[in-house]
């Protein structure tokens, strides 16, 4: 048995998780990338008919861009850097 810390060897990969780490390799990366992420069932978040608030992301951006002191986002000093 091999101590837990650290990195494995080479040697000491399985070839089973070599094989399925290859395969994986060649699938395309549109296919990798839905593969990664995992949609987890939230009984009550996902069945609510209803928002528990009113504001959306946009509001939200709109409300920090008049309250901020300005530049405050990275966003925001991209946009002025690009002009």
């Amino acid at each position: 048995m091999r101590p837990a810390a650290g990195p494995l060897q080479e040697s000491e990969i399985p070839a089973e998780w070599r094989e399925e780490f290859e395969a994986a390799a060649r699938r395309p990366l549109a296919l990798r990338i839905r593969y990664a992420f995992i949609h987890t069932y939230k009984p009550v978040l996902d069945d609510a008919p209803y928002r528990s608030w009113d504001s959306t992301a946009a509001t939200n951006r709109q409300k920090d861009r008049e309250s901020l002191p300005r530049l405050r986002s990275f966003r925001e000093w991209w946009m002025r850097r690009a002009k």
